[in-house]
């Protein structure tokens, strides 16, 4: 699937795609590993840095940021940043120092739903001769990948929001593998330009929308002994039945999240099926699990792991432009299979609420909706539908403006609503399911 990226360049900060940095250039130094931040919660992974070969694994918040920073300070030539959400102070001054001393620094932020939270830092690094240029307008960017001479790619599944460091689960993968730098390289060439590209996989790249979805089932549907899954979402369909069918036919599923009433459902089918699930308070100063990772058969021959950007949601796997990375390598899964243990040995396991059913069609028709806001300047809105009602019409109704469109075979819609003001509530029918949802 090709990604349309119209992007709007800042004024007076064009910048055309560099030829890549010869072999011989040298490559920043590695990165060391710093002190974790003060106040992390006591359960964090010690293991927090890792390293094999072409890879290495940072463990958030007990690697601390500082080994991005390095690599954004060492740069020689240039620094590409693909950022779904920006807002560090630290990082941005980094970027316009290096832009300050002859660097070629650009960046690509997220507009589709994090253009207010990404305005300020925009400004910022625009006005210090940084080219920075807003993602395709009608495509959520929720990448996050730090390039730094087209030598060394950081494929992260964190933001860079300094506020979130100190108590969020998150990982950090820095590759030097040539294949995959070359193809995040070609692929944000074409992105910051608006060209359409289908995304070069590199060695073991996975990219939204073009395999991820795949990639996803693909882990989950090999695994033979044992899984451990941690993501910030649990909404979509395929990957609950995956999981769910796993643990069916004799495979230890272990997932660790952050509780959130609107994977209720889901979590009640992944039981019933003899899924183990672990669940961690959504409070402040408790961990907060932002990380999107599988683990498959952990200390096994056929062992891997796929990390990275991607949510379990149809929208990440299957319209976002997203990233994430797929290994065997044994130090990664070694590394972040420990630390998706402790995480499990600390959460509190998950207890049904009395009646919820085994499936999601056990109460009949259902439907849950979201939304955001697209465009507020002119009322556009879109919403997000998940329901059990596959190939059924959707409609999202609010205010006297109404669209419809229909649900895929996983029962998902996404509905451009367009008229409605701000925080109107919004009514969605969905086959034989009603729900609601404001933006």
């Amino acid at each position: 699937m090709l990604i349309s990226a119209g992007l709007v360049a800042a004024a007076g900060c064009g910048s055309t795609a560099r030829a890549p940095v010869a072999a011989t250039s040298p490559a920043p130094a590695a990165p060391t590993q710093s002190a974790a931040p003060a106040g992390k919660p006591a359960h964090t992974h010690r293991g927090a840095s890792r390293q094999s070969g072409s890879l290495r694994v940072l463990t958030e918040p007990g690697a601390g940021i500082g080994p991005v920073y390095r690599l954004i300070t060492g740069a020689r030539s240039s620094v590409d940043l693909t950022m779904y959400e920006l807002n560090d102070p630290a990082a941005e001054a980094d970027l316009a120092a290096d832009a300050a001393r002859g660097v070629d620094v650009r960046v690509i932020l997220d507009q589709h739903l994090e253009r207010d939270a990404n305005t300020a830092a925009y400004d910022f690094l625009t006005a210090r001769g940084v080219h920075v240029r807003w993602a395709a307008a009608g495509t959520t960017f929720h990448q996050k990948t730090l390039t730094v001479d087209d030598r060394t790619s950081v494929i992260m599944t964190l933001n860079l929001v300094a506020e979130d460091y100190a108590d969020t689960r998150d990982f950090a993968v820095i590759d030097t593998r040539r294949a995959d730098v070359a193809a995040i390289v070609a692929t944000f060439d074409a992105d910051y330009a608006g060209r359409l590209i289908t995304p070069p996989t590199g060695t073991d790249l996975v990219w939204s929308p073009t395999n991820a979805d795949a990639s996803v089932l693909s882990v989950i549907g090999g695994a033979a002994h044992t899984l451990a899954v941690e993501d910030e979402e649990m909404d979509d369909p395929a990957v609950t039945s995956a999981l769910a069918a796993a643990a069916r036919r004799g495979v230890d599923v272990r997932i660790v999240m952050t509780a959130d009433p609107e994977w209720d459902s889901a979590f009640a089918e992944l039981a019933a099926a003899g899924v183990h699930i672990r669940l961690y308070a959504d409070d402040s100063g408790v961990l907060y699990i932002h990380a999107k990772a599988i683990v498959a058969d952990a200390g096994r021959s056929d062992q891997e792991v796929l990390v990275g950007s991607q949510n379990f949601s149809v929208a990440s796997l299957g319209y976002n432009r997203e990233l994430g990375i797929r290994t065997s390598d044994r130090a990664v899964v070694r590394s972040i299979a420990a630390t998706l243990a402790a995480d499990y040995a600390g959460g509190t396991p998950y207890v049904a609420a009395a009646g919820a059913g085994s499936g999601p069609s056990a109460a009949g028709a259902w439907c849950k909706a979201t939304a955001s806001v697209y465009n507020a300047a002119d009322d556009e809105n879109n919403v997000y539908v998940h329901s059990n009602q596959p190939y059924q019409s959707a409609t999202a109704s609010a205010d006297g403006y109404s669209r419809s469109y229909q649900a895929n075979g996983s029962g998902y819609a996404l509905i451009y609503l367009n008229g409605p003001p701000a925080g109107a509530r919004i009514t969605v029918t969905v086959g034989a399911a009603t729900c609601s949802t404001s933006d």
